[in-house]
């Protein structure tokens, strides 16, 4: 969904656009003509000696104002119509009055050369009036009163329409940054519970094929305690982050040396060697790729216990004075594994992180072996 950015206030004041009654105004309008229209036909049924004509043409004023509910344009155009077919039955007057009440829906409505247009087309109807021969004293300055009173109250509520969609614009804006703001929580919970819990599910699930087996079911079962006790106190964890109240423990460090150590315990539980290279505590690694590379060291160990073949675990940790590399590699199965099945989003959340991170990810297979890989600047 693409959201247009509100309005400024200095776009309140621009003619450059058609503006539409909203639907009170509508309402509000309709009721006044309908009333108007059936008091000249009142006039004309029910009056003696009523003059017809300019009744008629009274009716056809009122009409005019109705069509700028559809064209401003057409609207003008009709009014300035009867204003000529005024002096035929001689209510000029009356017409140039309307005339005035008009300019309000003209600045209400109206773009700017329709506005420019109305106001040189009334300042020549009012001359023609107040300078033609009628035989009657015309006090012009009450008309152009008038007009500017309406003109005034037009654009007045003009400004006011536009503030309310500009209003209604930043509500639809900011629900939908709610939205995302929720739904990007939602991800955020869902990715730090897939990063800490299902990890240590893993490692129980691997180790209670293994309780059948005496001369193993004592490590399994302590390895299943230390896992599950593990992932509740990562679950209270995500809860008190996820929580708006006071939080009981502070943020997780993403200790890279520890994450490595439990690596290590887990794997080589489960039959496999593992070989590392690498101060995980080198001084020139930054807390940020520290946090991240912990995270892809415990991603991948979660990976391993579930598909990794026989043979060694490969850790091999390299910083230098640009960069921190990691590099992960474990033997592939000679057949895929069925009992514990991969949705892939462990390979996509660490490709997230450390391209958030700015830095280099890939995860292939590479001489019969799976090799993570990941490369942080150090900056």
């Amino acid at each position: 969904m693409r959201l247009v950015p509100a309005r400024d206030d200095t776009d309140l004041l621009r003619l450059t656009a058609e503006e539409s009654l909203s639907l009170p105004e509508r309402i509000t309008m309709l009721a006044i003509i309908v009333v108007l229209v059936v008091g000249d036909v009142f006039g004309i049924l029910f009056t003696p000696g009523v003059n017809v004509p300019a009744l008629l043409l009274s009716i056809a004023t009122t009409a005019a104002f109705a069509l700028y509910l559809w064209s401003p344009w057409i609207a003008t155009a009709a009014l300035g119509l009867v204003f000529g077919l005024s002096f035929v039955t001689g209510t000029e007057f009356t017409v140039i009055l309307a005339a005035a009440v008009a300019a309000g829906l003209v600045m209400r409505l109206g773009k700017t050369a329709l506005i420019l247009t109305y106001l040189a087309s009334f300042l020549v109807a009012t001359a023609i009036v107040a300078y033609g021969d009628l035989g009657t004293p015309v006090n012009v300055g009450i008309y152009l009163i008038i007009a500017t009173v309406s003109g005034v109250i037009g654009f007045a509520l003009r400004v006011a329409s536009a503030r309310g969609r500009r209003l209604e614009e930043k509500l639809v804006i900011q629900a939908e940054q709610e939205r995302e703001a929720v739904l990007a929580e939602r991800r955020w919970i869902a990715g730090e519970l897939h990063d800490s819990i299902a990890h240590h599910l893993t490692v129980v699930a691997l180790h209670v094929q293994m309780l059948d087996d005496p001369t193993i079911s004592k490590d399994s079962q302590e390895a299943i305690r230390s896992a599950a006790k593990k992932a509740m106190a990562d679950l209270r964890f995500v809860i008190e982050l996820a929580d708006d109240g006071p939080r009981a423990s502070a943020v997780q460090t993403g200790d890279l040396a520890e994450a490595i150590d439990e690596a290590r315990s887990e794997i080589e539980s489960a039959g496999h060697a593992v070989v590392s290279s690498g101060d995980p505590g080198d001084e020139r690694l930054p807390r940020v790729a520290e946090i991240v590379l912990a995270r892809i060291v415990r991603e991948s160990a979660t990976n391993i216990l579930k598909h990794a073949g026989h043979g060694a675990v490969h850790i091999d940790l390299d910083v230098d004075d640009e960069a921190a590399s990691l590099s992960i590699r474990s033997p592939l199965p000679a057949t895929p594994r069925r009992d514990l099945p991969s949705s892939g989003t462990g390979l996509n959340r660490m490709a997230e992180r450390v391209i958030g991170a700015s830095g280099a990810f890939s995860a292939q297979a590479v001489d019969g072996d799976w090799q993570v890989s990941a490369k942080l600047p150090i900056t």
